[in-house]
């Protein structure tokens, strides 16, 4: 009878490891590697300047690029160090006496060496520091030749920029890329005399690391790999710039926050100029509501604010007097001293008709008045009927279909878009204030953890009013838990207004994505990135660039799931492949 046998499983053995981790193929250059698709060098340091300040290393350490660092301290016996630093000295002593026999000028160079070595020898007779061979070794990959020699040149000008010199491997490339391998094998043997001082500033953990306990995940740490995970309310206030250029992210990015707060109990509330979280807003049950002159939902500028529990009626009244002021200037345009008082006097007037002064204590059951009574008050005003003729626009005019009709917006839900896109550009700015009042009020009514969301926030500080109103809002919403998110593409228009800068200082979150070589160097200089970091936003991919979180700061990539993706993409392919779906 004929044995049959029969094949056994398939078991991995240790063997089988090496198999999987190492590449295809290798190609040995002598003055690099092909791993694969990849191509890699390998350079060693070689030359120190005198003193080594700490930190030093961070630039190379930060670089966006992908690198592999390793450094080999290796400990030298001190009473080795110590007889081989005698013998030096004696070496220097006698050339120095020889030159003086000689008639010669003086060498610094030889005195300060001797200088040098004296205090070295007395710190490690002193046991005050130890003598180390040091070995240096990067390894960079690129996907071409042409990449990989254009980020060696950038790396040796960091270098030698700093008295520091390197060369690659040559004819060692294999020897060096082992040495950078977490293996802990020194294959090249390169080393440097270092003491302990200098030996120190090659501390390599110096990229930032933002990961909390608490908090959502905002993208990866591109400097080490690691999870960005904050919680924007853990600092001294919870307001947010973000600044890219069109296409770079920004509004995905935000979208992803709000989407992740949303999962933690946090209330949002959006100002959208471009119908870009309509999606969202439906997909999680939220309000949306348009704000146009044809819209179904008002808001009634004039509308009282709810008195929050611990305030005066009258100091919330007179601070709703100003902002309202504000606004109407902001419909009219310049005015003189003289018409501003007028209109101040109008306003209260307007008020006052309706038995609603700074003495009124309970406001809730009195019809609040419309633009269309201030606008009544100020043609019975001397001197008033030219304001009121530049008010007929917006309360009889083409503009009356959202400044002069009573409220009918209701903001019971945890997510709120007010969309501005159907309104004409220059209306856009009152619009913004309007709802921004409209939300403040209801903000400081009820105490709760939120975020209030202004994209394309440069409308606003195109007008002193408007700006004036923005920058109060940064300064103040922290003591209603209230963080601040402002988004705009064009930094410039931003930064010119006099409340642009302030509130960006009043932002302990900055996002930064890919900006424009146009403007760069204002957004460096506001900022303060290095060149370094200004290359790494010209050059950046959709959804990479700088996370800043008070003094801490970190390369970042924004990495939705599938599902968030599907929900928030701003993508018009992707956007269509969906509708294709439905």
């Amino acid at each position: 009878m004929e044995k049959i046998n029969i094949p056994q499983p398939y078991t991995a053995s240790e063997k089988d490891i090496k198999n999987v981790i190492s590449p295809a193929a290798l190609e040995n250059n002598p003055s690099f590697l092909k791993l694969g698709d990849k191509f890699v060098k390998t350079i060693f340091l070689f030359t120190y300047p005198r003193y080594l300040s700490g930190g030093w290393f961070s630039r190379i350490i930060n670089l966006p690029n992908l690198l592999d660092i390793s450094v080999f301290v290796h400990p030298v016996d001190t009473a080795l160090a110590l007889k081989q630093l005698r013998k030096k000295t004696a070496q220097l002593e006698a050339q120095l006496i020889e030159r003086e026999e000689k008639g010669l000028v003086r060498d610094p160079q030889l005195e300060t060496a001797v200088q040098d070595i004296e205090t070295l020898r007395d710190t490690l007779q002193q046991a005050r520091e130890k003598i180390f061979n040091v070995g240096t070794y990067i390894a960079f990959q690129a996907d071409t030749l042409e990449e990989l020699n254009k980020l060696e040149e950038s790396v040796y000008s960091l270098f030698e920029s700093q008295l520091i010199y390197a060369k690659p491997a040559l004819f060692q490339q294999i020897e060096g890329f082992s040495s950078v391998l977490p293996l802990a094998q020194d294959k090249l043997m390169i080393n440097t005399p270092l003491n302990t001082s200098p030996a120190s500033s090659l501390f390599p953990f110096v990229s930032m690391d933002l990961t909390a306990d608490e908090g959502i995940l905002y993208g990866i740490n591109r400097h080490n790999n690691g999870l960005i995970i904050f919680d924007r309310f853990s600092l001294e206030n919870a307001n947010s710039v973000v600044f890219a250029k069109a296409g770079a992210g920004k509004s995905f990015a935000v979208k992803l926050e709000i989407l992740r707060s949303l999962m933690l109990g946090i209330d949002v509330l959006i100002i959208d100029p471009e119908n870009e979280y309509e999606k969202l807003a439906n997909t999680v049950g939220g309000s949306f509501f348009k704000i146009s002159l044809s819209s179904e939902n008002q808001i009634n500028p004039f509308d009282i604010p709810i008195i929050p529990k611990g305030e005066e009626p009258a100091d919330v009244f007179k601070s709703h007097i100003l902002n309202l002021t504000g606004l109407v200037k902001l419909m009219l345009g310049k005015i003189t001293p003289e018409e501003d008082a007028m209109l101040d006097r109008a306003i209260t007037e307007t008020y006052a008709s309706r038995g609603i002064t700074p003495e009124t204590e309970n406001f809730s059951n009195i019809a609040p008045p419309l633009l269309g009574d201030l606008e009544t008050v100020l043609e019975n005003m001397e001197g008033g009927r030219g304001l009121a003729e530049r008010l007929y626009k917006f309360t009889k005019g083409t503009y009356s279909g959202f400044t002069n009709r009573p409220t009918n917006v209701d903001i019971k839900n945890r997510l709120i878009v007010f969309s501005i896109r159907d309104l004409e550009e220059e209306l856009r700015p009152i619009a913004v204030y309007i709802v921004l009042n409209f939300v403040w009020n209801l903000i400081r009514a009820e105490f709760k953890k939120r975020i209030m969301v202004i994209d394309e926030a440069w409308w606003m500080m195109k007008y002193p009013d408007s700006a004036s109103f923005l920058f109060s809002l940064a300064k103040r919403c922290r003591k209603y838990y209230l963080g601040l998110t402002t988004i705009t593409q064009n930094v410039a228009d931003f930064l010119e207004s006099p409340f642009g800068r302030p509130i960006i200082t009043n932002s302990s979150l900055q996002l930064l994505l890919k900006q424009s070589p146009a403007e760069i160097d204002v957004v460096a200089k506001t900022f303060n990135l290095s060149e370094a970091e200004k290359q790494l936003l010209l050059e950046a991919n959709v959804g990479e660039g700088l996370f800043f979180a008070g003094l801490k700061h970190a390369a970042i990539q924004i990495v939705p799931s599938y599902f968030e993706n599907q929900i928030i993409t701003t993508k018009p392919e992707e956007i269509l492949e969906q509708q294709k779906e439905i």
